[in-house]
């Protein structure tokens, strides 16, 4: 068996560029570790990091094309981040110009959680921790 030690990196594909990194940076907050243009692949590389983790790689690309993302197609589902209060969250949100889902509660930790999307679609999910 494999013995893995951490989850390194997701990586995402957007179609603007500019809209998904001020989405990722502006909405979200994650920092930015390095941003590279590739010019050979005419593609940009943003690192990005949640408190002091490196976690998402944002990638553009020339005319990607679409990937199904709901409902429940096979492949990866959703990104979820955990939050220490759900509900002020979810209105930060709001206050951001981005609808987030009514809160639910999972049936099996009874913790709190809604979802939203990125510029893309990607389905984002955040968990009370």
């Amino acid at each position: 068996m494999l013995t893995l030690s951490s989850i390194h990196h997701i990586a995402i594909i957007c179609s603007d560029y500019e809209r998904s990194k001020r989405f990722y940076t502006e909405v979200l907050g994650l920092k930015i570790i390095r941003e590279v243009y590739r010019a050979e692949r005419q593609s940009y590389k943003l690192d990005l990091e949640l408190n002091g983790h490196y976690v998402i790689e944002l990638f553009s690309f020339p005319n990607p094309p679409a990937r199904v993302s709901r409902p429940e197609a096979c492949g990866l589902r959703h990104l979820a981040f955990g939050v220490d209060d759900i509900g002020k969250a979810a209105e930060e949100l709001g206050k951001l110009g981005v609808e987030a889902e009514p809160i639910r509660i999972d049936e099996h930790t009874g913790r709190q959680f809604t979802f939203f999307s990125d510029p893309d679609g990607l389905p984002i999910e955040l968990y009370q921790q």
